[in-house]
């Protein structure tokens, strides 16, 4: 992200604590709400509209959920970073959350401070799982199939970029650490997730936290 506005767009179906949320976010310095839903289908339709840089969506929500609606704003052409902010600590509401392209599973929990925080960091495309959530997911990484050593096909090259990349660096800062263009990181991101057999940048995170020493 540039020192832009980042715009967000909210969909939870309780009004008050959408409200609540919505005061908290736009009364940051560089951050926008522009726009709020409080049905799966309504979120759908105005991601598609208004083009957000972030969605925070909840799980439990009319019009198919939370999860449906991640689902069908990843599949855009044009698809802005998606979290969950919700109260599901079930651990099958997270792994088909990171499935569908999470980038972020948040706890309704969270401070406001922290809460502004995490949307700078999500919007830059920085991964985040709630603490407490954090490890169940590692968990369930390593009951995949051929685990045994999943950094072993990486090269030197891209371990200095998962090891950025779990330290919550966007490709940019990744880029500007190594001297690589953004898209030259994007590039090598693909080839890693697809060694490690992850789906996204949260899950390659997580294991290179439990695997990649120094």
């Amino acid at each position: 992200m540039t020192d832009r506005t980042i715009t967000v767009l909210l969909a939870d179906d309780h009004p008050i604590y959408r409200e609540g949320l919505a005061h908290t976010l736009g009364e940051a310095a560089g951050i926008a709400v522009v726009g709020q839903a409080a049905d799966g289908a309504e979120v759908v339709r105005l991601a598609e509209r208004l083009a957000p840089d972030l969605v925070l969506l909840d799980i439990s929500m009319p019009g198919g959920g939370g999860l449906a609606a991640l689902k069908q704003i990843r599949a855009l052409p044009a698809p802005p970073h998606v979290a969950m902010l919700t109260a599901s600590e079930a651990e099958d509401d997270l792994v088909q959350a990171m499935r569908e392209g999470a980038l972020g599973y948040i706890l309704k929990g969270i401070g406001a401070g922290d809460l502004v925080a995490l949307v700078r960091d999500l919007a830059s495309g920085r991964p985040h799982v709630s603490p407490g959530l954090a490890g169940r997911l590692l968990v369930s990484l390593k009951g995949r199939p051929d685990r045994h050593d999943p950094m072993a096909d990486l090269s030197r090259r891209e371990e200095d970029i998962l090891r950025l990349v779990a330290q919550g660096k966007s490709n940019r800062e990744v880029g500007e650490a190594l001297d690589l263009q953004e898209k030259t990181v994007k590039h090598y991101m693909t080839s890693i997730l697809q060694k490690l057999h992850v789906r996204n940048r949260v899950e390659a995170a997580m294991l290179a936290r439990e695997h990649l020493k120094g």
